[in-house]
């Protein structure tokens, strides 16, 4: 693997690695870019087969962020940070603490926050050792779980494709077939329950799906099985790269729209796939911006009815680009990478035609 051809490929800017002796902590941040301003991008410990698997999802994921921020409207770059490990046998105190001084000797070129397999307490250990973590526990005085401001961004991104698609933004009595019931998927339930839609759902995790069940009155099926229920919306609502040449084609909705990061396998094949099979498909990070929207409101002092009204806007651009996506000829993944290297490149611009003498 040449780590410099990759990085010129896509543009990044930086890959640092880092490796802690006492508490055998490894980790890798990817930069992609800083136009916007300091970079943004969540953590998240996953025990990689290899080091190349950990490297191409930091990478990827940096990248997505790059164009989540710039499509949200935020002033921030894209970025990423992978710890290398298993969270049920390596993760505690100390292990977490070295991380943090990883991203505090960076001194602010990247802010992060918790992401897949850590959570909120291991938000708050790692900001015993830097500053730049945001979406810790209230208590701490930050706004805490992104969760439930993401699920409200998917339930407003719903109504926008249920008006580009059908011309009524009305889902009350849609059938939707949820995917992963975390930190996003729980909360999006409530939302999906008042808003009357029938639920079909499903989890890796038994015991979560049986009391989420309990709960919420849905119907439960095996974690294979949830990509032939006959819906009209699809949520993948937990890893990526799930639409793929196996399950297209199983497929049996008219929208997708979900939380999940980098949902498309291969951006272009795929959303090919979709399109000639009649499926609207909301780019992933348009519609689960809230998250983002949200942690990044932190540094103004969290409000959060601006970070409401912030996510609301979710529901305008996506309309936009499944517009500009039907005006262009394009696929809606391929409007909204333009949409974001649109605003990218204008800031670059603006930049160089005003920078001090």
């Amino acid at each position: 693997m040449d780590i410099f051809e990759l990085m010129k490929k896509d543009g990044y800017e930086q890959v640092i690695f880092d490796f802690d002796k006492e508490t055998g902590m490894k980790a890798i941040i990817a930069i992609h870019d800083s136009t916007l301003g300091q970079t943004f991008g969540g953590v998240r410990m996953v025990n990689y087969a290899s080091m190349e698997d950990a490297l191409r999802d930091a990478m990827r994921l940096a990248k997505a962020m790059t164009y989540k921020c710039a499509a949200a409207d935020e002033d921030k770059g894209g970025s990423k940070a992978v710890i290398w490990g298993n969270p049920e046998k390596d993760k505690n105190e100390a292990y977490l603490r070295a991380f943090g001084r990883f991203i505090e000797m960076l001194k602010g070129r990247i802010v992060t926050g918790v992401d897949l397999n850590l959570d909120l307490n291991d938000g708050s250990i790692i900001g015993r050792e830097t500053q730049h973590i945001l979406a810790r526990p209230k208590e701490e005085g930050s706004s805490g779980s992104s969760g439930v401001t993401t699920a409200y961004g998917i339930y407003i991104g719903l109504k926008a494709c249920a008006k580009f698609l059908w011309g009524n933004e009305n889902i009350q009595g849609k059938k939707i077939a949820v995917q992963g019931l975390g930190a996003v998927g729980e909360p999006l339930l409530e939302h999906l329950k008042e808003g009357g839609l029938e639920i079909i759902a499903t989890d890796m995790n038994e015991k979560i799906l049986r009391r989420l069940q309990k709960k919420y009155g849905f119907r439960a099926v095996k974690p294979e099985e949830i990509y032939e229920v006959d819906c009209d919306i699809f949520s993948p609502s937990a890893i990526g790269g799930i639409l793929n040449d196996q399950t297209i084609p199983k497929l049996k909705c008219r929208i997708i729209a979900g939380c999940a990061n980098n949902q498309l396998e291969d951006e272009g094949r795929h959303s090919r796939m979709l399109h000639e099979r009649g499926i609207l498909y909301a780019p992933d990070y348009i519609i689960n911006a809230g998250g983002v929207i949200q942690a990044i409101d932190e540094e103004q002092g969290y409000h959060s009815e601006r970070v409401k009204m912030k996510t609301e806007r979710i529901y305008v651009r996506l309309l936009h680009i499944f517009e500009m996506a039907q005006k262009e000829g394009i696929f809606p993944v391929e409007a909204a990478n333009r949409y974001a290297e649109m605003r990218i490149r204008e800031i670059h611009k603006m930049r160089r035609l005003y920078v001090p003498k």
